[in-house]
Order: C-alpha cells, then sequence, then structure tokens
C-alpha cells in the first residue's frame, strides 16, 4: 500500500484565517463600520451636549429661585453674601457647561461630520466608493490562488477515495484467504482489484502532491496582494482611528472644565467669598442695627417752655387717649358761611395733633390714636332744628358719615353750611404756640365771629345751623388747624 488513508484526515479543524477564500470581507466590512461609528460618535455628541445645556438651565433656574429666596430670607452680613456667592458660582458655571455644549456641536459635531463626508462616498446603487475598491482588490489578489485551492481539494477528495477503495480491496483480498469457499479465479480477481487501486491511488497521490506544489508556488504571491490590498484598507483605517483620537481629545479638552482659567477663577473666588464671612462682624452689624448698639433719644429733664412743641410719649398717649374737648351748646350764626376746604377753629381751641384735657388733666393724645371711639354726650335745646356739616374736598374721613343722633341719613351733607359759635365746658390754658386759652363760656361772644374748626389735614369739619336739635361735637382728630373768618 502506497500510503496510509486516515479518515480523520479529511476532517480539519476549520480556520478563521484572513488567508482563507472568503476571509477578507471582515477588512472590507470594517469600513462600512466606520461609517456608522462616525454617525455613533455624532450621535454621543448630541446627547452629551443636551446633558449639558439641561444641567446649564437647571443650574440657571436653581440659581435664580435661591437668590431670591436668601434675599428675602432673614440671613444678613457677611455670611449672606457668601451664601448668595454660591448662587454666583452657578450661574458661572452654568455659562462655561453652555461654553461646553456649544463646543461640542459646533465644533466636535461638525468636525466628524465634514470628515465623514470627505471620507465616504456613497454610491448611485448603495454602499460606498471605499468599500467596494477593497473588496474588488481582495477578489483580484486572491482568485488565482483559490483557483488553485479549488485543484488541489478535488485531488485531495480523488487520492482520499483511491486510497480509501485501495483499503477495501485488500480487506476482501486477506478474507478471501481464509475463505475455502472462494474458488481461485475469485481471488485472483480480488487481487487484481488490489493491485489496479494501488496504481489508482498512486496516480491520485501524484496529481495531489503536484496540485499542492502549484498552489505552494503563487501562495508568495498571492500573500503579496491580500497584503497590498490589506495595507490599503489599513491605511484607511489609520486615518479614521487617528481622527477618532483626535475628536476624543477635543472633546476632552471641551469637557474638562479643570483646564479652563474661568473655571478655576470661579471657585477661587467663591472660596475667597465664604472665608471672608466673619460671624464676629454680622453679630456687631446686628446689634448696631437691631440690637443695644441703636441710637436711643434717652428721656431728659425738660424745662417748661410754651415756644417749644410738646413732646408725647406713647405710653402718655395710651393712657389718655380717651379723653378730649367737649364741645357742646352749638348756637348758629346765621350771617356767616364758612369758606371751601377749610374749618374755622375757635380761638381758643386746641389745634393740631393734640386735644385739650379738662380741667385738671392737661395731658394730650397721640395722633396714633386718631381712630379711637370717643363717647358723646348730647344736651337739649329748646329752640329751632340746627343742622351741622362735614365736609372735605379732598378726602372723607373714616367717621365723617356717622349720625350722632343715631337716625338713619345723614345730615353733614350741606356743602354752603354755615359757621356756628361754640360754647366752652370748661377752662383751658395753651401748653404750645397753636393753643388758645379760653374760660368755660361761650366763644366768639357778641363780636359775632364764625368759627370753623379743622379736625385734621384731612377733614374739614364745620358747625351748622342745627336749629333747636341738642348736639355735643368733640374733636378727635389726629392734627388740626383754626381759622377765624370774620
Amino acid at each position: 500500500m502506497s500510503g496510509t488513508y486516515d479518515e480523520s484526515a479529511s476532517q480539519e479543524d476549520g480556520t478563521d484565517s484572513f488567508w482563507e477564500v472568503g476571509n477578507y470581507k471582515r477588512a472590507v466590512k470594517r469600513i462600512d463600520d466606520g461609517h456608522r461609528l462616525c454617525n455613533d460618535l455624532m450621535n454621543c455628541i448630541q446627547e452629551r451636549a443636551k446633558i449639558e445645556k439641561a444641567y446649564s438651565q437647571q443650574l440657571t433656574d436653581w440659581s435664580k429661585r435661591w437668590r431670591q429666596l436668601v434675599d428675602k430670607g432673614p440671613q444678613y452680613g457677611s455670611v449672606e453674601r457668601a451664601w448668595v456667592a454660591m448662587m454666583t458660582e452657578a450661574e458661572k458655571v452654568s455659562e462655561l457647561h453652555q461654553d461646553v455644549k456649544n463646543g461640542l456641536l459646533n465644533n466636535d459635531f461638525e468636525k466628524v461630520k465634514n470628515w465623514q463626508k470627505d471620507s465616504y462616498h456613497k454610491q448611485m446603487m448603495g454602499g460606498f466608493k471605499e468599500t467596494k475598491e477593497a473588496e474588488e482588490g481582495f477578489k483580484k489578489a486572491q482568485k488565482p490562488w483559490a483557483k488553485k485551492l479549488k485543484e488541489l481539494e478535488t485531488a485531495k477528495k480523488t487520492y482520499h477515495l483511491a486510497c480509501k477503495e485501495e483499503k477495501v480491496a485488500s480487506s476482501r483480498e486477506a478474507n478471501s484467504k481464509a475463505d475455502t469457499s472462494v474458488t481461485a479465479d475469485q481471488q485472483k480477481k480480488l487481487l487484481d482489484k488490489v493491485d489496479k487501486c494501488k496504481q489508482d491511488s498512486q496516480k491520485a497521490k501524484e496529481k495531489y502532491e503536484k496540485t499542492l506544489d502549484e498552489l505552494r508556488k503563487c501562495t508568495p504571491q498571492y500573500m503579496e496582494n491580500m497584503e497590498t490590498v490589506f495595507d490599503t484598507c489599513q491605511q484607511f483605517e489609520e486615518k479614521r482611528l487617528s481622527f477618532l483620537r483626535e475628536v476624543l481629545l477635543d472633546i476632552k479638552r471641551h469637557l474638562n472644565l479643570t483646564e479652563n482659567q474661568s473655571y478655576a477663577t470661579v471657585y477661587r473666588d467663591l472660596e475667597h467669598n465664604i472665608t471672608s464671612a466673619s460671624a464676629q462682624d454680622d453679630l456687631k452689624w446686628f446689634s448696631n442695627n437691631h440690637g443695644p448698639g441703636m441710637h436711643m433719644n434717652w428721656p431728659q429733664f425738660e424745662e417748661y417752655n410754651p415756644e417749644l412743641t410738646h413732646m408725647i410719649s406713647k405710653r402718655e398717649k395710651s393712657k389718655k387717649g380717651a379723653d378730649g374737648i367737649m364741645l357742646t351748646s352749638v348756637t348758629a350764626a346765621p350771617n356767616h358761611v364758612a369758606a371751601p376746604n377749610h374749618v374755622a377753629a375757635p380761638n381758643h381751641v386746641a389745634a393740631p395733633n393734640h386735644v385739650a384735657a379738662p380741667a385738671g388733666d392737661r395731658g394730650s393724645v397721640s395722633s396714633s390714636d386718631k381712630n379711637q371711639a370717643y363717647s358723646s354726650q348730647d344736651q337739649a335745646y329748646s329752640s329751632q332744628d340746627q343742622s351741622a356739616e362735614w365736609s372735605d374736598d379732598e378726602q372723607a374721613a373714616p367717621n365723617s358719615g356717622s349720625d350722632t343722633n343715631g337716625g338713619g341719613a345723614n345730615p353733614f351733607e350741606d356743602e354752603s353750611a354755615k359757621g356756628v359759635r361754640v360754647r366752652a365746658l370748661y377752662d383751658y390754658d395753651g401748653q404750645e404756640q397753636d393753643e388758645l386759652t379760653f374760660k368755660a363760656a361761650t366763644l366768639g361772644g357778641s363780636e359775632g365771629y364764625n368759627t370753623l374748626i379743622a379736625l385734621s389735614t384731612q377733614e374739614v369739619c364745620t358747625l351748622t345751623d342745627m336749629g333747636t336739635k341738642s348736639y355735643s361735637t368733640k374733636c378727635t382728630e389726629e392734627k388740626g388747624r383754626k381759622r377765624s373768618l370774620h
């Protein structure tokens, strides 16, 4: 037997080598993958830019909200400024992240997009020109070798089949020798079959070896041609990888704010504002503005001086807020009419911000008690009915519409009201320059003065002829002024 046939020899382990026929397709597919990876990188950059934009907006919203809360809150002093510095930091960092977003989209994204457009050229029938060129180059380089390989596979198969037939014939011939039923002619035929198989096996082996030698001779050229095409693909891929590395470095520079001097300055300023905060300075400020350090006009001994304005303490105001001057016994003065926008004060009635107290209590009431309710007294007079009117061209007083008699309609609505004379119930000595001194008697006397009483700067009260009705009028407003019209 010329050779030993091994059935396992035909079951060679399949290899995944580049040199195998058709395995160049992975190199070709890499070109298409490069185009897809450019798209993936652009999508990656876009998503990161959206994140930067959203973060920038969130920082801005956060800074705006908390700046308002801190400004309106109770925190004060240098600690407040340090706290607000955090909002300033957020605003500046927001601007930096907005710059990052702009850099990613305007620089990196556009750079990848333009490189992809320049490096990959689409064909009318689909695919890319670079892919087609690489595939055609590999096919051309592999075609001669693939043809020889196919012949080798055929020769190999023929040889292995011949070896198998030779083995079967030899086995039959050996078995026939031990079998007595086999005739001599049959043994001769089996022996001839074995010889023929050996000859066929030898011929197949010689052809197989010859084909293998031819394949080995063309292998170097095949490898050279394949490597040439592969090197072209490698060069193209090297450009893509180098460009990708360059773009990633640009992205890193845009993302790495620690290399940005403005970013470092933001946190240096923030640290300075925080370390500048002083608890002692803030405590001192609060003490001076809201604590014992505030200025105080302490009470001092004052000589009586009728020329100076009398200052009333809040305690005196609260104690004497219910006291005042009671004016009653209103008498008509028919021949005199009050001037518009003014009410004449009696010659001896207390004027602005103060109301004279009854005899024995010379205190006064603060203007802050101008809205206190006062009791009124009614006195009956036998004569014709008399009416009174309160008028103010600027603004009506809150209590000007009340009816002192408890009636339904307001009798004080006639702008052409006449002046009246009033009578004081007790003696009073004026304590200020704008106050009068009078005795318990009718003011005006027989001289026929028309007296108008101004109860405040925004209210003008005119006492008018009220007939036989009895009214009691009390001057209770915060700032009075008097005018006498002859």
